[in-house]
């Protein structure tokens, strides 16, 4: 797995924003089901009210490279949606720029 994309995967599981945040270009964007979040004052606008605090957890099952990006596919557990997600995830250099969410 793609360093950047671990990190990222990791500060999600141990619920730190900080660290989360950290993975992303400063432009970066969570794309949550279309709705998009760009830059680290709407990612944690976002992380705040439906990931981190949630308290979410990652169980990574499958990672594959698909048309330049990394698709994550994970058991999602913690305070909120619970169940299979893929996310793809967009590396630019040493940083994510952009992580899409989708079923």
């Amino acid at each position: 797995m793609d360093p950047a994309v671990r990190a990222a995967i990791d500060a999600a599981n141990k619920n730190d924003i900080a660290a989360f945040l950290a993975c992303f270009t400063e432009d970066g964007v969570v794309d949550d089901w279309g709705r998009e979040f760009r830059g680290a004052k709407r990612i944690t606008e976002w992380s705040d009210n439906e990931f981190i605090g949630k308290q979410v957890s990652l169980d990574v099952t499958d990672v594959e490279d698909r048309d330049g990006e990394v698709v994550v596919t994970a058991q999602v557990g913690g305070n909120g949606f619970n169940g299979p997600s893929h996310f793809s995830f967009r590396v630019d250099g040493d940083k994510v720029s952009r992580m899409t969410i989708r079923a």
